[in-house]
């Protein structure tokens, strides 16, 4: 029988070889992702046939649910961009939320379309947002970028009905309306501090999109880079962009449609008109009526040929985010199944640390074994349900606690990582480290903390 060590130590292994080939050598991200999951396996236990069916079926799972929806975000964003449409967002979302305060935008429209829609879908929706946001104000795509998935990540792990924070409120017995208020108060100072880190992230790392909407330039930032509003208002005034209202109908209809079926299934109602809610809600539907609604509303003055070879242009940016994508999907599924995450809980079971750390610390270590919040927060929740009692912990807190470690450590094994970096041009480790695997820490630290102030009180 394989012992947890043995488990533990494959993964170490493995993660090892996959930080060592993505830096030191040639060989391109994908291909150690492979290799890492295929050292991960043999190491922790598996057998050869066991192994390659884990990656096969990690890869697949993982495209099967967010490949046709990159597709198709890709799609839709290659037509917002062309036609001048995510600029027209760009120049509203600056006056509502206020000038010069776009990283704070982003992060508050993330915050709140995450409630109700899959953080990864909505990243990809949005995306086109933000790049147009970065060549409108000169600031870097990556720190727009990350301020869009923050605020996406923090609802998606902390505030229901998104899956993860619904079951943890239902294995610890929170009552779902508390873990809603509960998880928007935690939040709520995480969101402060992880916009103002983005801020600092503008000068740190600095990339613009080039005008081809996929590629971007990366070099040392500078002052001057930043424009002054009056130019930006000047600019919109020169332009001969499409109407608000056509520019937001190819995201927002499919954010409602979404919303309307989550509303639908959260409530559990039941009529006639639920199966068309079911169907127009999903998040491929919804996307693919959103697409048809940018190229027949906005790429209406475009010929056929030139919406096609705007689609066809973004399309061949999703060929590497896919493979890449599904071989953390590969990776997470290997250590799944050779059964590291029950190891890891085990062992941080046995040890003496304040009882409000235990749930954080597990969840934090499924995440960086299985790379999935929702698995990560209802194997955490699931082992700490039975200790409520005996350790007196409060559960609202204890969920709180649970979410916070949810969030941390977004690396090579999340498929969100990967889209993130496909998405605005990250291929370096250390960029991709400053970006979303630090947000990651900034987010988890900071809602423990809170977790552990309110914890005094409560």
């Amino acid at each position: 029988m394989v012992s947890g060590t043995q488990m533990i130590l494959g993964l170490a292994i493995g993660i090892a070889v996959l930080i060592f080939l993505s830096m030191k050598t040639k060989v391109h991200t994908f291909i150690a992702l492979i290799f890492a999951a295929l050292i991960t396996g043999l190491v922790g236990g598996l057998g050869i046939s066991e192994v390659m069916g884990s990656i096969t079926k990690g890869f697949g799972n993982t495209l099967s649910s967010t490949g046709i929806i990159i597709g198709l975000g890709v799609m839709m964003g290659a037509v917002l961009e062309k036609s001048g449409a995510a600029e027209q967002i760009a120049f509203t979302i600056i006056r509502k939320i206020g000038k010069h305060k776009e990283e704070w935008a982003l992060g508050i429209t993330g915050y709140i379309v995450s409630i109700p829609v899959f953080s990864d879908s909505a990243l990809v929706i949005l995306t086109p947002i933000a790049k147009a946001l970065s060549k409108l104000t000169g600031k870097s795509a990556v720190a727009l970028g990350l301020a869009l998935a923050t605020g996406l990540q923090l609802t998606h792990v902390f505030v229901p009905p998104t899956p993860g924070p619904l079951t943890v409120a239902g294995i610890l017995g929170v009552d779902v309306g508390v873990m809603i208020i509960a998880g928007i108060l935690v939040t709520i100072p995480t969101l402060i501090v992880s916009m103002l880190y983005c801020k600092w992230l503008n000068k740190k790392l600095y990339l613009i999109p080039n005008d081809d909407g996929v590629t971007y330039t990366k070099k040392e930032f500078r002052p001057e880079y930043i424009k002054a509003i009056e130019d930006i208002d000047r600019l919109h005034k020169e332009k001969n962009l499409p109407s608000p209202v056509m520019s937001f109908a190819p995201i927002v209809v499919p954010l409602i449609l979404i919303f309307a079926n989550s509303i639908v299934t959260f409530a559990g109602i039941e009529n006639v008109l639920t199966p068309v809610f079911n169907l127009l809600g999903h998040p491929i539907i919804a996307l693919t009526i959103g697409t048809l609604i940018s190229v027949y509303g906005l790429g209406g003055n475009m010929s056929r040929t030139e919406v096609l070879d705007y689609i066809e242009e973004g399309i061949k940016a999703t060929g590497m985010i896919m493979l890449i994508t599904g071989a953390g999907g590969a990776l997470g599924m290997v250590v799944r199944e050779s059964g590291v995450g029950d190891a890891l809980g085990e062992a941080i079971l046995s040890t003496s640390i304040p009882a409000l750390l235990i749930p954080f610390i597990i969840a934090a270590l499924m995440r960086i074994a299985l790379g999935s919040a929702t698995v990560a927060l209802t194997t955490a929740a699931t082992l700490t349900a039975p200790l409520l009692l005996s350790l007196g912990m409060n559960p609202v807190l204890a969920a709180m606690s649970t979410c916070a470690g949810g969030v941390a450590f977004s690396y090579f094994n999340d498929s969100g990582f990967w889209v993130f970096n496909g998405l605005y041009g990250l291929s370096e480790v250390r960029d991709q480290f400053w970006a979303k695997t630090m947000i990651s820490f900034i987010g988890s630290g900071v809602s423990i903390i809170v977790v552990m102030i309110a914890s005094l009180f409560f």
